[in-house]
């Protein structure tokens, strides 16, 4: 059985992505597999916390993107090119449209 491909949206410390990631190594998330964190802030300790985990991780921000439009379709790219299943948004502090 595959499991879920799941990607975490964050923007600050990752409280609630350590506990996704503490969740999975305890058996509790059986059926997904944490595989991409995304950040909109790169100085996010929630980075660091993936990284630890052995996650792999992405920093797109609005401002290098020119806009919330293209930072929107340079998330979607990403998701769709990582095929995500599911997306957690855990203290991802960026509003996001109904298009996405």
């Amino acid at each position: 059985m595959n499991k879920t491909r799941i990607a975490v949206l964050v923007s600050g410390g990752g409280t609630n992505l350590q506990a996704l990631i503490d969740s999975r190594k305890n058996g509790v998330i059986v059926s997904g597999e944490l595989v991409l964190v995304v950040s909109n802030k790169p100085e996010a300790f929630a980075l660091t916390r993936a990284r630890t985990a052995g996650i792999e991780t992405a920093v797109i921000t609005r401002k290098e993107c020119g806009g919330a439009e293209a930072f929107e379709d340079r998330l979607i790219s990403l998701l769709l090119e990582k095929n995500i299943d599911l997306i957690v948004l855990a203290g991802f502090m960026s509003i996001l449209s109904a298009r996405f």
